[in-house]
């Protein structure tokens, strides 16, 4: 068996620097929730506005839980791609670091739009998310990355 040593560039900081976005944007998901959940009345532990609480509520309620509820699914699917793409900002970063900071700041910016667009009020059904929908390519960016340093330490 073989072994093979991984040296850290000092570009490498800037992986950093990008991962550290994410813990924020982490953070303003989970915080950009709360007021949503105020104005739609939805006490804790729920998750979500049920469709028989929506039914039941004032025209101005309905809107508020809807958009309660695209805050809550933004932050979900955030969190859902989240757990796939931080590492392989970080695994990816040790081959290419400049490039790896560079897709992960778009993936970031794009999530960000993802959500602001999730909950624009002129938006019916959620379709304001497509604005932010190009982090999915931000995203397999990171994984191809991830991906080529795996075959090529298998391979060098």
């Amino acid at each position: 068996m073989s072994s093979v040593q991984i040296t850290v560039p000092k570009e490498y900081g800037y992986v950093l620097l990008t991962a550290t976005s994410t813990f924020l944007l982490s953070l303003w998901h989970a915080v950009r929730v709360s007021p949503y959940r105020k104005a739609a009345g939805i006490p804790f532990p729920a998750a979500l506005a049920l469709p028989s609480d929506i039914s039941a509520a004032s025209p101005e309620k309905k809107k508020a839980m809807y958009l309660f509820n695209c805050a809550q699914r933004a932050h979900y699917n955030f969190i859902e791609n989240y757990n796939t793409a931080l590492p392989a900002l970080l695994i990816g970063g040790l081959k290419y670091p400049v490039a790896a900071s560079l897709v992960g700041v778009g993936w970031v910016v794009c999530r960000t739009a993802y959500a602001v667009g999730y909950t624009r009020r002129d938006k019916e059904g959620g379709k304001g998310r497509s604005v932010g929908a190009p982090f999915w390519l931000f995203q397999v960016g990171l994984y191809w990355m991830a991906g080529s340093l795996g075959y090529s330490l298998l391979m060098g």
